[in-house]
């Protein structure tokens, strides 16, 4: 069956019997006003995407960010920061309104309220303009968030002196030293409960610190396991002389055996 202009049609169905494949618009018949998602768009997005990649890789290498010590519970004066894509929220919650009583509007609440708008702005707004003008309130929100993120970034990280902070908790390697396990003051550091303390390889614990790395003479080990020093009350040796003595010159050889 023929109608119209040379169109096929198959029985009396609207089905035209020659199928053309399905090829998007040519959007360059539209210049400036759409453009095809995948591949163009998504194309766009990855080359932008790609760059600032690069970017971030080329400050990390130059400016690597320092490193402090192992996080440490017993420690009440450290003062933990968190990562720099947090620190606005870490400001905010400085604030009274976002804080002690308020502290869920703070941790929950505007943040929350924050993002979901993020995620709602593309089915909020449906306009098809794309100039400055002609989106006036997302425009706005845009550049209020993106000015309170760098303010509030900027007001927590601005007092914080950060190779001080760095050589202030700069991470401790641990000493590897030989421990001799037939020498008689290891027996004395057994029985005496100095191992549940300062552990089995005197590398120290949260309740005592390490017996390695320490430059301390047979005379002042022993003044100290019978004086105590620190946190560490006296009396808490409870041997003999002579196993006194044994204790000090096994802990003297340990750190010999380290340098």
């Amino acid at each position: 069956m023929h109608k119209g202009k040379g169109m096929k049609f198959v029985g009396d169905s609207r089905i035209t019997a020659e199928r053309k494949p399905n090829i998007p618009k040519d959007y360059s018949e539209y210049p400036g006003r759409t453009e095809a998602f995948w591949p163009n768009f998504l194309l766009k997005e990855w080359l932008v995407g790609a760059v600032f990649l690069v970017g971030f890789l080329c400050l990390t290498a130059a400016h690597p960010a320092p490193l402090e010590g192992i996080a440490d519970p017993t420690t009440a004066g450290y003062i933990p920061l968190p990562d720099w894509y947090f620190l606005f929220l870490y400001q905010f919650l400085k604030y009274e309104f976002a804080s002690g009583p308020y502290f869920v509007i703070g941790a929950i609440v505007a943040p929350g309220l924050a993002f979901g708008g993020l995620l709602l702005a593309p089915f909020l707004d449906k306009k098809p303009g794309r100039k400055v003008s002609q989106r006036p309130i997302s425009v706005s929100l845009m550049l209020l968030g993106m000015a309170s993120v760098f303010w509030l970034t900027y007001e927590a990280a601005e007092h914080v002196d950060w190779e001080q902070r760095a050589e202030e908790n700069t991470p401790e390697l641990p000493v590897e030293v030989e421990i001799d396990e037939d020498h008689p003051g290891y027996e004395v550091y057994q029985n005496n409960s100095c191992i549940q303390c300062h552990g089995e390889s005197l590398e120290g614990g949260a309740a005592a610190p390490p017996l390695t790395g320490i430059d301390h003479s047979v005379d002042e080990i022993k003044d100290i396991a019978q004086n105590g020093i620190g946190d560490m009350p006296p009396g808490q040796f409870e041997g003999t002389d002579e196993e006194l003595q044994q204790l000090a010159e096994f802990i003297v050889e340990v750190n010999e055996s380290g340098e």
